[in-house]
């Protein structure tokens, strides 16, 4: 019989203090900017609400859903589809900074297909590894068909281009194999066959080679190609230990671009300090260890991947993005979630907190 279990109320009261911070931390980042802009300061965290609101919606109705809907070919096979033909249709649309990310309608409506193929891929990993853990090291029949989804997503993400979220797919693929039984000479041999398409990736267009030179050298083109990682390194330095107080952050005012979105952690770190950016960090722990005790305690395979899955895409996208700010990686472009302005990414995170919340609700 399936009994309650306590992490549920942890997780659901975590989420909500993020999404809270999240809005908060928008509008202090972005009310300048969209003053500018738009003419109203509450252009970006207007959108970020009304996402939010749905987002709390739909995570509420998924508390409810039974996740046996989600464990069938009649799900996973029509989402593979539309996720797939969303992430070839963002090629046939405008441009945005060079990179072709976004499905727009007109300009009331965007949305990012990766943010979508997040959740998806986890489901459909899930769905095929679940019934075939006895047979996990077979290379030719289950390895080697659960990696198609994967590299097809990875690529498309990739030629957008978008190598963090590309990198954050492959992550949370490789953890979901190891967790299901895989061998490390298979993760070993798929490492060593990726190094040199990675490298050349990184080494071979010149922009990703400029950052990993300003990475290793901050001070070399400071005006340039290490214009963002200084700025947000400043963000953080002036905030000390416990800030220069709400709103009263002045790297936001121009001066650290994407301030709002994948720079948001330097401006928690300048306006709420050293105190802020570490209960920020912990939030983040709590949300990810209520969602490991949820995959461990569930005895259903398909409960334990999706719920590992939900949780380390999480984690990873977390520290990722608060790697950046603090320089401990070159930069790119990943959300902090639920707390970076961002509709499609705050939408797909509370969803899959959503179905997350539902496994963690009992345990076997």
């Amino acid at each position: 019989m399936p009994k309650q279990v306590g992490v549920n109320k942890w997780m659901f009261y975590t989420t909500a203090v993020l999404i809270v911070t999240g809005l908060v931390m928008v509008f202090s980042a972005s009310a300048v900017v969209a003053e500018a802009r738009y003419g109203s300061p509450y252009a970006f965290v207007g959108k970020q609400a009304g996402w939010a609101l749905l987002g709390v919606i739909t995570m509420v109705v998924l508390m409810h859903v039974d996740n046996d809907r989600f464990n069938s070919r009649y799900f996973i096979y029509p989402a593979l589809c539309v996720t797939t033909v969303l992430l070839v249709a963002v090629y046939f649309m405008p441009g945005s900074h060079n990179t072709h990310r976004w499905i727009r309608f007109g300009g009331f409506f965007t949305f990012q297909p990766s943010e979508i193929a997040k959740p998806v891929l986890i489901l459909f990993l899930a769905w095929f590894l679940s019934t075939r853990l006895e047979a996990i090291n077979d290379w030719k029949h289950t390895l080697i068909p659960a990696a198609i989804v994967p590299v097809v997503f990875v690529l498309l993400i990739f030629r957008q281009p978008d190598l963090g979220t590309a990198l954050v797919l492959a992550g949370v693929t490789c953890m979901m194999l190891m967790l299901a039984g895989m061998e490390w000479k298979y993760l070993a041999g798929a490492m060593c066959a990726a190094a040199p398409l990675v490298a050349a990736a990184l080494f071979w267009v010149s922009w990703r080679r400029q950052r990993i030179w300003v990475f290793l050298n901050p001070d070399s083109d400071p005006q340039g190609a290490g214009f963002h990682i200084n700025q947000s390194l400043i963000a953080v330095g002036s905030g000390g230990f416990s800030g220069r107080g709400y709103m009263e952050g002045v790297q936001k005012l121009f001066f650290l671009p994407e301030s709002s979105s994948d720079f948001i952690f330097a401006n928690i770190a300048e306006e709420l300090g050293f105190i802020g950016s570490i209960i920020i960090v912990l939030l983040f722990v709590g949300l990810g260890v209520c969602g490991l005790l949820a995959a461990f305690r569930s005895k259903n395979n398909f409960a334990r991947l999706t719920a590992f899955g939900i949780t380390t895409g999480i984690l990873l996208q977390a520290f990722f993005n608060i790697s950046v700010v603090l320089s401990l990686v070159p930069t790119k472009g990943i959300p902090l979630p639920l707390i970076s302005s961002g509709g499609t990414s705050l939408f797909c995170t509370l969803a899959s907190i959503g179905i997350l919340l539902n496994i963690s609700k009992t345990a076997e």
